[in-house]
């Protein structure tokens, strides 16, 4: 996995929006009738919605962590659903946590 796109994701409050939201789908998208929101995942309009941006500014960001492996995607019929990558985003965590806790020891000697 490329780290810097990682990074990348991390780097926008608006991403981590939706990493929270998608965290419970079926807390922030009860509403969604079209398919299971926990099993399949949640309608990319209707996290456009959940963050009040226009859709082109959604799909650019759950882009952006698809293309980190934070989330997956999936389309079903003519909508495309996304979910949380639960062990991507826990690799990426111990990676952060590794890599600052060497970096510090690394200073300090």
């Amino acid at each position: 996995m490329d780290r810097s796109t990682q990074i990348k994701a991390m780097a926008s409050e608006q991403r981590l929006h939706i990493l929270r939201l998608l965290a419970s789908p079926k807390t922030h998208f009860a509403g969604q009738w079209s398919a299971d929101p926990e099993q399949f995942g949640v309608c990319m309009s209707l996290i456009a919605e959940a963050l009040q941006i226009a859709q082109p500014t959604a799909s650019r960001h759950l882009d952006i962590l698809r293309q980190a492996g934070f989330i997956t995607v999936q389309k079903h019929m003519k909508w495309s659903y996304c979910k949380r990558n639960d062990p991507a985003l826990e690799d990426y965590l111990r990676w952060v946590a590794t890599d600052l806790q060497l970096g510090s020891q690394a200073r300090s000697a």
